[in-house]
């Protein structure tokens, strides 16, 4: 048996390790800084630790298409962004597409794991593999459908540890994708009735997180007005057993505050209009929004002026613990408060300083001063949490947290 990767980002590469070490694999990404950065052993992300490349002997890295030849398994795993307009952005998965069209023998199987809408894979992606390999669908070539849970930053959920979804063409490839998939998944295997349901399944996931994750927020806009803390109302109702333990905050990432646009831009197409899962995307993009002025009028309270106020935000990843910087929402509360004419600096230990230049336009700081008007935390990083603040403001500083990460008594405002 031979599989190859496409994409070698936070969902590829724990795969093509953890295939690398049972059967011979090939991790195929067009970055080349990428691939001689794996071959060297070292992985960016985090996701995978140094040592667990010595145990995937049989794993191979390249930007190469020609090594990709003569594979059994072709499983896709690039990413499924939105455009400025909030619509599906298929252009990296059509390409991965082509690419497996130039390769791929009778005989093989292509299984796809990003996300998409129900029947991207089927109506999008196997017609380009047709048209480029000029194999037919369900008689030279089969396909499947496994999405990715992988969780950034997560130790404790890993790839092997997380039940896996399965799903095929015909019924036969979906039992060899189920049993190609329990190689490696330790937590086991569900086995969905067609590809469709797969992509279903994985697109209302991070839509469920998004839409109580609005609830909470707005909760937060309500508990606000009423001049009452919200994690002490979350606490209070977390001790019923079935109360759900969401916390407000800002939705960023690559899964949660992209994947609804997905699936509501397929209900669109087919003449429905949502209304809960846009409401709460449109509430939780307008979080970042609040905060900004949250911080303003606390500044103003305190007889800070506003323009020029020196203010810090704390963070610039999607979450804790993780390099991530994609579809950020501490971005947003940078460039609100730089609207309001403050003096913004941006601090996190965990980013890559040129990653965030190229992706956002603005340099990190990479020491802290001593006299900021505001601080405003915005990603709860274990070092964040032991930071003394007293060593970085001043008597009368504004400190904002959205992560509830610090002692209440430190704060003058939280979510």
């Amino acid at each position: 048996m031979k599989i190859a990767i496409i994409g070698l980002g936070y969902v590829g590469l724990p795969l093509a390790v953890e295939f690398g070490k049972k059967v011979e694999t090939i991790g195929f990404d067009i970055n080349q800084g990428r691939i001689s950065a794996l071959n060297k052993g070292h992985d960016s992300t985090f996701e995978v630790e140094n040592e667990e490349f010595k145990e995937a002997e049989k794993v191979s890295f390249t930007s190469e298409i020609n090594d990709l030849k003569g594979c059994d398994f072709y499983i896709v795993t690039v990413p499924t962004p939105i455009d400025r307009a909030k619509k599906p952005d298929l252009g990296p998965l059509m390409s991965a597409s082509k690419t497996v069209g130039q390769v791929i023998e009778k005989g093989a199987v292509v299984i796809y794991e990003s996300t998409v809408y129900p029947g991207a894979s089927e109506e999008v992606c196997i017609p380009i593999v047709e048209d480029v390999s000029g194999l037919k669908f369900n008689k030279d070539f089969f396909a499947g459908y496994s999405p990715e849970r992988i969780n950034p930053g997560d130790k404790k959920h890993r790839l092997p540890n997380i039940l896996k979804i399965t799903s095929g063409s015909t019924p036969e490839i979906a039992d060899k994708v189920d049993d190609l998939y329990k190689m490696i998944i330790v937590a086991g295997t569900h086995k969905a009735s067609s590809i469709k349901v797969a992509e279903a399944a994985k697109v209302i996931e991070n839509t469920q997180r998004d839409v109580n994750i609005a609830l909470v927020n707005e909760l937060s806009l309500i508990f606000n007005r009423i001049g009452i803390d919200t994690l002490e109302v979350l606490e209070a109702a977390g001790t019923k057993w079935n109360f759900l333990p969401f916390r407000p905050g800002l939705v960023g990432g690559h899964c949660i505050s992209v994947d609804p646009y997905y699936l509501t831009h397929k209900a669109q197409e087919l003449g429905y209009h949502p209304e809960i899962i846009l409401a709460g995307r449109r509430l939780n993009d307008n979080m970042a929004n609040f905060v900004a002025q949250e911080v303003v009028k606390l500044m103003i309270k305190k007889a800070h002026a506003v323009c020029n106020a020196k203010v810090l935000v704390l963070g610039i990843t999607f979450k804790e613990n993780c390099p991530d910087v994609r579809n950020s929402g501490a971005v947003q509360v940078y460039h609100e408060l730089a609207e309001f004419g403050c003096n913004v600096v941006v601090y996190d230990p965990w980013a890559n300083k040129d990653e965030v230049k190229h992706e956002y336009g603005f340099d990190l700081v990479e020491q802290l001063e001593n006299d900021y008007d505001a601080v405003v935390l915005t990603v709860g990083h274990d070092e964040f949490k032991e930071l003394d603040l007293n060593t970085i403001t001043h008597d009368t500083s504004v400190i904002y947290d959205i992560k509830y990460a610090l002692d209440k008594k430190q704060v003058d405002g939280r979510l």
